[in-house]
């Protein structure tokens, strides 16, 4: 099975072949296992599209069925977070939030690391959950863990109305900046999608990677900030900080959209040049697994 699989990758799609050839011609395709690392098929993935599309839509589908408050608990989870963190951290722990009512300040940096967190634990667990399909057909395995990064997207937006509600309550309005917004959006994805990949490809391999993911989320966030600002990081430290891509993604949406923060600076530019090496390497460290996981998982 394993041969198959890493075979037809390396061939044009069936599909293709199909189409050039006439009605009553015969093709002939050769099977052949792939050696080493295997190169990138974008074609191939971009192919598998709407197949891409509909596991991404019954990610979202599956979440909320049978489910008291359906599509709410994509604003019940950041809300009653923020909450929380608005009680302990901002009235008892005093953390300071740059002027910024605390409670904006911090559901804020909820929304990007809800939409990473979420999106890297059902992306590293995707191969596992979806062992029925990965047996029985072929298509291309990086839609596995890809879906949950777009279905993540959904969560974002249902969440990010109340996020427009709370500015205008307290009276918060973005400036030009909030035009940079959906890059901060796309580093996001790009980051749960890059981590996602690794985690996948191990989580089919070695069986108790699926046990570090939740501990990996725990202490992730803590080493984001989330419930702190970012100031407080020394100053000849921040480069050290920027090598937690979420570190410049949620200064970044606060920047974007509160205005009151400082520009994010050498710490974002460290964090897209870590995401970029992570999502490289994701990739093809992926590709190169993708032949063992019909055996393996």
């Amino acid at each position: 099975m394993s041969n198959s699989t890493a075979a037809i990758s390396e061939v044009p799609a069936i599909h293709d072949i199909a189409k050039k050839a006439k009605p009553a011609q015969k093709f002939t395709l050769e099977i052949k296992a792939s050696k080493g690392w295997v190169a990138l098929n974008f074609r191939e993935f971009w192919n598998y599209r709407e197949l891409l599309y509909f596991m991404a839509w019954r990610n979202v589908m599956v979440r909320y069925k049978q489910t008291l408050l359906g599509v709410s608990w994509a604003i019940l989870q950041p809300f009653m977070t923020m909450i929380v963190f608005s009680i302990f951290f901002g009235k008892l722990g005093k953390i300071p939030s740059d002027g910024i009512p605390y409670p904006i300040f911090s559901y804020c940096a909820l929304l990007p690391w809800q939409l990473f967190a979420h999106s890297m634990t059902e992306s590293g667990n995707s191969l596992v959950a979806n062992q029925h399909l990965i047996t029985k057909v072929y298509f291309p395995r990086l839609c596995i863990p890809t879906a949950p990064v777009i279905s993540g997207l959904v969560d974002f937006a249902v969440a990010f109305i109340v996020l427009i509600g709370m500015m205008f309550y307290y009276g918060i309005y973005p400036g030009w900046a909030v035009v940079t917004l959906p890059l901060f959006v796309l580093l996001a994805a790009c980051t749960s999608m890059a981590v996602g990949l690794w985690l996948s490809a191990m989580n089919a391999m070695y069986r108790d990677v699926r046990y570090t993911i939740p501990f990996l989320v725990q202490l992730w966030m803590f080493l984001t900030p989330v419930a702190y600002p970012a100031s407080i990081v020394p100053e000849n430290w921040r480069w050290l900080h920027g090598l937690n891509p979420m570190a410049g993604v949620v200064e970044g949406f606060r920047w974007a959209l509160l205005g009151r923060t400082e520009p994010p600076g050498i710490s974002l530019l460290v964090s897209i040049v870590m995401v970029m090496v992570m999502l490289v390497g994701g990739l093809f460290y992926f590709r190169r697994m993708e032949k063992y996981f019909s055996d393996r998982v």
